[in-house]
């Protein structure tokens, strides 16, 4: 089933790991805080994982070290990580938690006004609350730092450019365990390969990496750019946002928000993001049809796109809430690629298995669940141990 991450609160002891302190993990996304805490190890160990609904950030870590306290106890607190949305053009590498390294956010905010200030307020919180716990945080961003110029530059005039208007892409911490578990799974002759990441949920976007570097992504200036998403629009002619503009007197903020919040699956549907119910309700309703339907269109033509920049495809990977455990949506999506060397087995993608294309196939197909929290903790070990 399909995660529905704003309805969900809930948490979940998973070990007891041979270590003697701990990083607790923040995962702030604008309805909800997904957290984790691990053993501050090279490998960690997850000691318990849930999701804070509707948070005040105000009050969240006082909820979320009541809600961890016992493992907290036993194993006492070396750190909290946090995933922050946007590094703008300079922050790569994470970071730990210093008044300049906060006062550069702050001036980023105009990067992403909808999710940099609830991130800063978070930090804030946890240094009110806990000051001699040092802070560390990941950039979203990061994992596309290097995109090619052809890729990460937009035809706007230069003044924009040099103001930091370009492509930056988003989804980095997923992408960034993604290819490190397919290493694992499968080795270094698919990760050096030609690589196509989808990463479907709430959120979604695909990334072409080559030789373990992503060299194109469907999200751009922000994360509402790309394909079609839950709430937000994706890609649209400049001229729609100027025509929102005109027609309803709505301001840039209130703009944006319509376009972040009532477009995508929910503006096609007419109510309905939840690609569970849309899918449940396709068979009688025609606007639940063809949000699905765009839905997959969009991600097929977009793997074709990568597919044609990475001049050809090896690898194809399907994760997040929809990747993970939609078969019917991963089959529509494939369907019509054989032409790539596309062939999934209908079996073992009912399964959701780990690998689901045919064997012998030209490209192997995985289904990967993503972990971003574990991603954050490896690199608060680094930093802090």
């Amino acid at each position: 089933m399909m995660t529905r991450l704003n309805t969900v609160d809930s948490s979940e002891s998973l070990g007891e790991p041979a270590v003697n302190r701990s990083v607790l993990v923040l995962n702030s996304g604008s309805s909800s805080i997904k957290f984790a805490l691990f053993g501050l190890e090279p490998e960690p160990t997850a000691l318990c994982r849930g999701i804070l609904s509707e948070p005040d950030r105000a009050t969240a870590i006082d909820q979320l070290t009541q809600r961890v306290s016992d493992h907290v106890d036993r194993y006492p607190l070396a750190g909290i990580g946090h995933r922050v949305v946007h590094g703008g053009p300079a922050l790569r590498d994470p970071q730990i938690v210093t008044d300049g390294l906060l006062e550069t956010l702050g001036q980023l905010v105009r990067f992403a006004p909808n999710h940099l200030p609830d991130e800063i307020h978070l930090i804030e919180a946890a240094r009110r609350l806990r000051p001699d716990t040092p802070q560390i945080v990941c950039f979203d961003t990061a994992f596309h730092a290097d995109l090619p110029e052809v890729a990460r530059s937009l035809a706007v005039p230069r003044r924009y450019a040099e103001e930091g208007v370009r492509r930056y892409g988003f989804h980095g911490l997923s992408y960034s365990f993604l290819m490190e578990e397919l290493r694992r799974r499968a080795g270094s002759s698919q990760t050096d390969a030609r690589v196509l990441l989808a990463h479907l949920g709430n959120g979604s976007s695909l990334a072409a990496v080559r030789g373990g570097r992503s060299i194109d992504t469907s999200m751009g200036f922000t994360p509402i750019g790309g394909v079609v998403m839950s709430t937000r629009s994706g890609d649209l002619d400049p001229g729609v946002v100027t025509y929102i503009a005109r027609s309803t007197g709505f301001d840039a903020d209130r703009v944006e928000y319509e376009l972040s919040h009532h477009a995508g699956l929910v503006g096609l549907s007419d109510g309905t993001a939840d690609m569970r119910d849309l899918l449940a309700r396709e068979a009688s309703d025609e606007s639940c049809r063809l949000a699905v339907s765009i839905y997959c269109y969009e991600i097929k033509k977009r793997i074709g796109t990568y597919a044609a920049a990475l001049g050809g495809l090896d690898v194809l990977v399907f994760s997040g809430g929809i990747g993970e455990h939609a078969p019917s949506v991963r089959a529509r999506i494939c369907s019509g690629l054989e032409f790539l060397g596309v062939d999934i087995d209908a079996e073992n993608n009912t399964a959701n298995a780990p690998v689901i294309s045919k064997s012998p196939a030209r490209v192997a197909v995985h289904v990967i669940p993503t972990d971003e929290e574990v991603v954050i903790a490896k690199a608060a070990y680094r930093l802090l141990h």
